[in-house]
């Protein structure tokens, strides 16, 4: 266990709230996701993000001043870890020499040198983890899992695995990132909620991204999966103007990622399916 996890406790939240991560510095997807919470009504006090702001997209100074500036919660994904900490790669031990590898030899420099001092400086204050009380229980926002900020958890993850970390928070219901998948997985009455992202598809052949909204009726949680369309082609043009990965503009049209090497077989097996929400 991680004993020095910056915890940020909230207090209690109440009325509807949006969680949201893995903006990837797709401006675009972040600009749509404002209107919409501005539509939607909710207070910034009751928007959180999951973390990994900056990412494969062409826009990470314009996503971490918007996020900074509306005033929301945020945690440090592992890309803003590594950013902070002047690390050279991206912090997501992908395989040597794999796809994925190569391609982030790519993006994250690129996102260094976009980033201004103000912005790397922000970044040292975020926190690791947040919690809250909500409809009766005590929720806790990770990136990756509670032990390590960088592991992949997916709907297929066995329950044996997910369960240590309601554990080790004291948490009923955990809010988490960094798959880039959406979903939920119940079970001995606890919840594990995946926002997905809105900077990339989720691989079901589909340009929309994800979001997660939550609200509360009777005391009890309710949770809906939340999908949105944006200005893709936009985001994907401005990839291209940048000669980030042609592969990754790709996805943004496309809704297919270029592979599944992080994937476990489950969800391997769902690519181009499109998803309900």
């Amino acid at each position: 266990m991680n004993n020095e996890w910056r915890v940020q406790e909230l207090g209690a939240r109440s009325g509807k709230m949006l969680v949201f991560g893995g903006v990837y510095s797709n401006w675009p997807a972040l600009e749509r996701l404002m209107a919409l919470a501005r539509e939607w009504g909710i207070p910034s006090e009751n928007i959180l993000c999951t973390g990994d702001i900056v990412g494969y997209c062409a826009e990470p100074e314009a996503c971490v001043q918007a996020i900074r500036d509306w005033g929301i919660h945020a945690i440090a994904g592992n890309v803003e870890i590594q950013l902070r900490e002047g690390e050279t790669d991206c912090g997501c031990n992908f395989n040597e020499g794999s796809r994925c590898d190569l391609f982030s030899r790519q993006w994250y420099p690129y996102a260094q040198s976009q980033l201004s001092p103000a912005a790397i400086g922000w970044m040292q204050g975020l926190p690791d983890h947040l919690a809250f009380q909500y409809a009766g229980q005590r929720l806790y926002v990770l990136h990756g899992s509670y032990f390590n900020t960088s592991e992949f958890v997916f709907r297929s993850t066995p329950w044996a695995q997910k369960a240590p970390n309601f554990e080790a928070s004291g948490a009923g219901v955990l809010l988490a990132g960094h798959c880039g998948l959406p979903f939920h997985h119940e079970e001995a009455g606890r919840l594990w909620l995946n926002a997905g992202v809105i900077g990339m598809p989720a691989n079901d052949g589909t340009p929309r991204v994800w979001c997660l909204l939550l609200d509360e009726a009777g005391g009890q949680l309710r949770y809906q999966h939340y999908a949105f369309g944006y200005d893709h082609e936009r985001a994907a043009r401005a990839m291209e103007q940048q000669g980030l990965p042609c592969e990754y503009s790709g996805t943004l049209r496309s809704g297919l990622w270029d592979n599944c090497e992080i994937l476990p077989p489950a969800e391997t097996a769902t690519q181009g399916q499109a998803l309900g929400g």
